[in-house]
């Protein structure tokens, strides 16, 4: 079904839901809003109803827990923050709370800019051509998190980026997969061979970049590992505290996670709202006005951000109407009413 609504083109509607997960769809429609169907041997019950999704993401530690996520997955994410539960999960949120939170991202600001400008020059000189947005917004926040997460050119994380895409595009093709396990460990297929092979890859460049930033420690060159989202797992890693203590696994894992999901959702939501926006030329209009009455001709900083008001709500719409993921997959901890 998926295959047959990807084949045809798509109006510029909001009625997404249809395209991207048509068998869902169909559910509903024949079932009502919480049905259950079975994924081979598998049984999973869908809700789609606000106050029931509610109750499960409430109570998700115990009584709804993270589903252990597939071979693929794993590949892609490992242990990173958005496949962790518990203890583990708490420390990593603690660390990237450390760096993402308001003062860090005004230190971020002079970077962003040099990156923003970069794109922007760029375009001025294909003045009546036509630009693929998605691709060179892909590029841009590629940049973005490479200089201010890892303190690194996006030439440097180039071929991390390179790698995680080819990995995504190998677990897109494997999202229905229902492989007998059994099998896979007998004879693996074809994209479970290159999926462990481009997870090596990147485990080996990650681990590379982690020992530049030791070996200038232990030269003399610098005197700590950064302040960045890097130099703190680094810190973590070398943590004497075992309740503080990355492994060297969750340090390559917890890059990959902010690496591929901070890059794809920004990515994927700017594009959008660039749509969206040459759509409605009125709320287009607005948002420029918007900018240049705060800001004029001056880079944009904290305290004008905070100001605008349009362009958070087309924001807020954009995410609300194409959200960053189309579900959430949990598993039943014990029984429930």
């Amino acid at each position: 079904m998926t295959k047959e609504a990807l084949s045809k083109p798509m109006a510029l509607t909001h009625d997404i839901f249809p395209r991207v997960q048509p068998h869902i769809y169909s559910c509903i429609n024949r079932y009502g809003r919480n049905f259950l169907y079975w994924d081979g041997v598998r049984p999973e019950l869908v809700i789609s109803e606000p106050e029931l999704i509610k109750e499960v993401l409430k109570n998700s530690e115990k009584t709804f827990p993270k589903r252990k996520p597939t071979i693929f997955i794993n590949k892609l994410l490992g242990n990173g923050l958005v496949t962790v539960e518990g203890e583990k999960w708490v420390k990593q949120r603690k660390l990237a709370n450390n760096v993402f939170h308001g003062e860090s991202l005004k230190d971020m600001r002079p970077a962003i800019i040099a990156s923003v400008e970069t794109m922007l020059k760029k375009w001025k000189g294909q003045v009546g051509k036509e630009i693929e947005v998605f691709h060179e917004f892909k590029l841009l926040t590629s940049e973005v998190i490479s200089r201010t997460a890892f303190g690194s050119s996006y030439l440097e994380g180039e071929k991390i980026f390179e790698m995680l895409n080819k990995l995504s595009i190998v677990l897109s093709r494997n999202l229905s997969n229902t492989g007998i396990p059994l099998f896979v460990k007998l004879q693996k297929p074809a994209d479970m061979l290159e999926a462990e092979e481009l997870a090596k890859g990147i485990q080996d460049c990650v681990s590379k970049i982690v020992k530049t930033r030791e070996d200038k420690v232990v030269k003399g060159e610098a005197d700590n590992f950064g302040i960045d989202f890097l130099g703190l797992l680094i810190n973590a890693y070398h943590d004497t505290d075992e309740n503080n203590k990355l492994s060297l696994e969750d340090l390559v894992d917890e890059c990959k996670t902010f690496y591929f999901a901070g890059q794809d959702t920004v990515n994927s939501l700017l594009a959008w709202m660039v749509l969206l926006l040459a759509s409605h030329g009125d709320w287009q209009e607005k948002a420029r006005r918007e900018v240049i009455e705060i800001f004029g001709n001056q880079y944009p900083n904290s305290e004008g951000l905070s100001k605008l008001k349009i362009m958070t709500m087309i924001i807020n719409e954009s995410l609300r109407l194409y959200g960053p993921a189309v579900g959430l997959l949990r598993k039943g901890g014990s029984e429930v009413r």
